[in-house]
Parts: structure tokens; sequence; C-alpha cells
């Protein structure tokens, strides 16, 4: 795809906090300008990342305005307004697409264990419910339950503004699946930075990254550069950033991505509760891996 409608680099950002952990807005809207001066094309905003589970939604709502009103329609900003209830995703969804976002992403409903029916009802509900592109959002291993290739191509085919899927399944025969049988237009996303190579090389259009919180200039040469056919380049790059792929997920995600900019000098403040800050041991090992990859 020549153009990809949110561009090649996609950055799930973090949810900066304070001392005492209430939403730090200043630093929000001072991330959001950094991650786009650093190769973001486009933002993903309170997400897995974006420690949504323990972010409620006026706080979200705050949050998307903040950020919207830092990037200034500098890059599209898409706000995960997904939740493990369709009834409270869709009307979450139409008040977040009042705010003006260019696009909504939802998630697989969690802990609820839904049949592939109830997928494609939720999300088809949630799409229907809304002016705006909708991108699917599919990981397993936080969801439980693995939305299948057929249901994310049934949902691609039927719902017109259902225009991306977020793949962080690790499933190279499902996302093939998916890129070989996609309407024309349906970009798939990799969930993972550690998986980008590879799903590109099928055929995928870009990531939705953490990584690019301290490694936003080569990650963003990295997916030009495979786009661009210079896949000798594209895999010199993957191979010297795969140790930060794998430190920033040595414990649960974003405990590790807020320490690297810590570390390197952007302090987001910690997370909330049930996450806790890494250990000793895992800073040290994440400190010694950006100084390894030339980040700090």
């Amino acid at each position: 795809m020549a153009n990809p409608r949110f561009g090649r680099l996609i950055t799930a950002m973090v949810t900066p906090f304070t001392p005492d952990l209430a939403l730090d807005i200043p630093r929000a809207q001072q991330l959001a300008s950094r991650l786009l001066d650093s190769g973001s094309e486009a933002l993903v905003v309170c997400g897995t990342t974006g420690e949504s589970p323990t972010v409620f939604y006026d706080q979200k709502l705050e949050l998307f305005r903040a950020v919207m009103e830092a990037v200034d329609g500098r890059a599209p900003i898409i706000a995960n307004a997904g939740d493990n209830c369709t009834a409270d995703s869709v009307e979450f969804a139409q008040r977040v697409a009042s705010l003006g976002v260019d696009a909504i992403m939802a998630v697989v409903p969690y802990y609820n264990k839904p049949p592939q029916e109830g997928l494609y009802r939720h999300f088809r509900s949630i799409a229907e419910s809304v002016d705006v592109p909708v991108i699917l959002y599919n990981i397993p291993g936080r969801s439980v339950i693995n939305m299948t290739a057929e249901t994310t191509l049934r949902l691609a085919h039927d719902c017109e503004n259902i225009v991306a899927v977020k793949e962080a399944s690790g499933n190279l025969a499902q996302i093939a699946q998916i890129i070989d049988g996609a309407p024309e237009g349906f970009e798939v996303l990799s969930g993972s930075d550690e998986d980008t190579l590879p799903m590109m090389g099928l055929g995928g259009t870009g990531v939705i990254s953490v990584a690019s919180h301290v490694a936003g200039p080569a990650l963003r040469e990295m997916v030009y550069a495979q786009a661009d056919g210079e896949h000798t380049r594209a895999l010199k790059l993957h191979l010297e950033m795969l140790p930060l792929f794998k430190a920033l997920f040595i414990t649960a995600n974003p405990i590790m991505v807020k320490d690297a900019l810590a570390i390197t000098g952007f302090d987001v403040g910690g997370c909330r509760l049930p996450l806790v800050p890494p250990t000793p041991e895992q800073s040290a090992e994440l400190r010694r891996v950006l100084e390894h990859t030339g980040l700090l």
C-alpha cells in the first residue's frame, strides 16, 4: 500500500501520571509533540500501553482532548474506545467520535470470552454507531480469545468504516490469510514491534509501536526501508533493535517503556496499580540494552 491511512509508524502512547498518579495533562501534551518530532505519524491514545484499564471514561475524554489540542491537526489521533461490554463501548465510542478524533480503536472483549459470532456483533455494533474509521485490535495474550481471520475479514467486508486491524496474535499464517482476503484499502498493522518486519513482508502496512517512544527515528527508517524494498537495510535495523523490543516486555507493558523514558531523560511517572515499578534488576537490564543500542 503506497499511502497508508495513518502512516507506517504509529505510537501507542503511554499515559503520563504525576507522582500521586493523577493524569499529567501537560506532560501528555509534551509527549505527543515529542513523539511526532521523533518520527511517529499517528498516535493511539489510552490503549493498552496507555493503561486503559485504570484510566476511566471521563479521564480518557480529558486525555483525548488534550492530545488533540497539542497535536493540532499535525497527525491522526486514534482514540481507544473499546471495552468488554458492547453497550458501554457503543456509548463511549459515540462520545469519543463527537470530539473529532480521526479514528477509534476497539479491542477484542476481554474476560467474558465471546464466541466468534459475539465478536462480529460487538464490533459491528460499534462501527455502525459512529461515522469515523474503526481499527480492530486482536491481542489474545490479553483478551484470551483470538479473533480468527474469518471474523476479521467478515467485518472488513461488511462494515465500510472498519478500515484496519492491529494484529498482536503473532500468528503469521492467520495474518497472511487476513492480508490475502482483505478488501482493497484495508490495513493490517503489527501490534508488536518484534513482528513488524515479518508482517510487512507479508503485506502489512506498518506498526502500532511501543519502542518508538525511545527509538522513533530508527523504527521510522526500518518500516520505510522495508516498504521501499530495501530489505537488507530493514533487516539490519530490525536486528539492531531486537534486544530493545524484548527488553521492553520483560514484564507487563507499559512498565518498562515508562522506565525507558525516565532513563533517557523524559520522565512520565509510574504506573497505576495493579502495575508496579520494575525491579532494580529489570531496570538495570533495560539500561544495559539502551546503552548497547546507542539510545543512551
